[in-house]
């Protein structure tokens, strides 16, 4: 028979759909299930980008739409991004993907030669590791431990851009931290990038929007703007606008990387659908009342998690100030027992495993995220469940013996 491609070998499914479909198989079974797992924002958009979907439907023309995108949808990304002070972009240096996962694997395809190297902080999102594998990537990890706020020092990118790796990955906001650079910092990691000039820079921000305490975005860029012939910018509709479910990714980066991503797209989606792109439209160029509402609503619901995990003892948890995660060290509680059940608990999985079991609760173990001392809480769930959820997260510690 014949075999599979190696590359498959390398290829795992997400940990965080695992946990997903596990509860989601759990509340099928009648159980009361809370999930904190999956990171979807759980808001729809204004009505508007359902008109604006509506109306592209009835004239639609049928026809295979543009490699890079259309230019509507590209100077509504670059708008967008001068909102963000990322300006003298053009069209020329954008391209669009399916997500930005979607983005993010053309550029590792575009940029990775196999035994290249890729550096990027631990945490790390998911996908970040699995497609660095999928093309046969070296992997520079840069542990950023709960003890430094789970940020990268400039001691420590200085050290590993020394070994010049192909990709330096940086993800701002963080998933799955919460975590978000101040200015200052973001400026003190720039003065290291610009003394090494043999990296290329990936900022994944599709978080952007979504910062709380005023603390505000900022970007390599705009701390030093020689940066821009190295420097690309990811975004996305998906948790802006709470559109996860329509697939609209983008880039901003040197003319000669998008032009390799546009050259991508032409052999792997052709075009994102003619729908889609006015939908995207619409929520780039409308209203912005609702992204605007809901990142008030998750720094609510952010300082409502921090205040029941203060009551936690042994908890240890760095403040986020973006996306709509919170992401505590558990480790304290390792080699404990669950009481009530018997339900061992040696590490992270088995924590959240005994914790699901218990509590009906549904986290992601940190190990996902290459951090076993902690888990991972999504707070997107609906308003009404999420103080359930914390009391039973706080009663499950309770009962660990």
């Amino acid at each position: 028979m014949p075999q599979l491609a190696r590359r498959i070998g390398r290829a795992k499914p997400s940990a965080i759909m695992l946990v997903a479909e596990k509860a989601k198989r759990l509340k099928a079974e009648g159980r009361d299930i809370i999930s904190f797992s999956i990171g979807v924002p759980n808001f729809l958009p204004g009505e508007h980008v359902y008109a604006a979907a509506r109306e592209a439907l009835a004239r639609d023309s049928g026809q295979y739409g543009s490699n890079r995108g259309a230019d509507a949808l590209l100077d509504a990304f670059l708008r967008h991004m001068e909102g963000i002070g990322l300006t003298g972009y053009t069209r020329a240096h954008c391209a669009t993907g399916v997500g930005a996962k979607h983005v993010i694997y053309n550029l590792a395809e575009a940029l990775l030669d196999e035994g290249d190297t890729i550096a990027f902080p631990t945490p790390y999102w998911t996908s970040y590791l699995d497609i660095a594998e999928i093309v046969n990537a070296k992997i520079e990890l840069l542990p950023c431990p709960p003890e430094q706020d789970y940020k990268l020092t400039p001691a420590q990118l200085d050290a590993a851009l020394a070994k010049k790796p192909k990709v330096f990955l940086f993800n701002n906001p963080s998933n799955p931290t919460g975590m978000v650079y101040t200015k200052d910092e973001i400026a003190a990691l720039a003065e290291v990038l610009v003394r090494h000039p043999d990296t290329w820079i990936i900022t994944d921000d599709i978080y952007n929007r979504m910062v709380f305490d005023g603390v505000g975005y900022h970007n390599f860029v705009h701390a030093r703007p020689e940066l821009r012939d190295r420097v690309i910018f990811i975004d996305s509709l998906s948790k802006t606008y709470g559109m996860p479910g329509w697939r609209v990714g983008f880039m901003a980066g040197p003319e000669q990387v998008a032009q390799a991503v546009v050259t991508m797209n032409s052999n792997h989606i052709t075009n994102l659908p003619e729908i889609t792109t006015a939908a995207a439209i619409a929520a780039l160029t409308g209203p912005q009342d609702v992204p605007v509402q809901k990142c008030a609503e998750f720094q609510a619901k952010r300082d409502q998690v921090l205040a029941a995990l203060a009551q936690i003892p042994g908890l240890r948890c760095p403040r986020p100030q973006g996306a709509f995660y919170v992401f505590p060290d558990v480790s304290a509680y390792y080699g404990r027992t669950h009481g009530p059940t018997g339900l061992k608990v040696g590490n992270d999985v088995e924590l959240c495993n005994a914790l699901l079991e218990a509590k009906g609760v549904a986290c992601v173990p940190g190990s996902a995220f290459g951090e076993p001392r902690a888990l991972r809480i999504s707070y997107t769930c609906p308003t009404p469940q999420l103080a359930p959820g914390l009391q039973r997260f706080q009663e499950f510690f309770a009962e660990l013996q």
